[in-house]
C-alpha cells in the first residue's frame, strides 16, 4: 500500500503511509478543539504538508467515515480462511 491521494476538489496531496501516521500521532496529541489545531500538526509533521494541506485531508477522512457509516460504501467481499471463516 502506498499512500492516499486527497479527493478533496481543494487538494492535490499525495500522503505516503508514513505522512498519514505523523498525521494520525499528532491529531491525537492535540485533539479537537485545539487553537491553531491544523498549524500544530503541520509544525509536528516537521512542516512537510501546510497547515491548509493538513485540514482538507482531515475533513476527507471525516467525509469518508460519514459516507460509511452512512452505507453508502460497500464493504469487499474478501476470500478468506480461518479464524473469521466458518466451514
Amino acid at each position: 500500500m502506498a499512500g492516499s491521494q486527497s479527493s478533496s476538489p481543494n487538494s492535490n496531496s499525495t500522503w505516503s503511509l508514513k505522512e498519514n501516521k505523523m498525521f494520525e500521532e499528532a491529531l491525537a496529541y492535540y485533539g479537537e478543539g485545539t487553537p491553531n489545531l491544523w498549524d500544530k500538526v503541520s509544525s509536528a509533521m516537521g512542516g512537510i504538508k501546510s497547515a491548509e494541506e493538513v485540514r482538507c485531508h482531515y475533513e476527507d477522512l471525516v467525509d469518508d467515515v460519514k459516507m460509511i457509516e452512512s452505507g453508502r460504501v460497500t464493504y469487499p467481499k474478501y476470500k478468506t480462511q480461518g479464524f473469521w471463516t466458518r466451514g
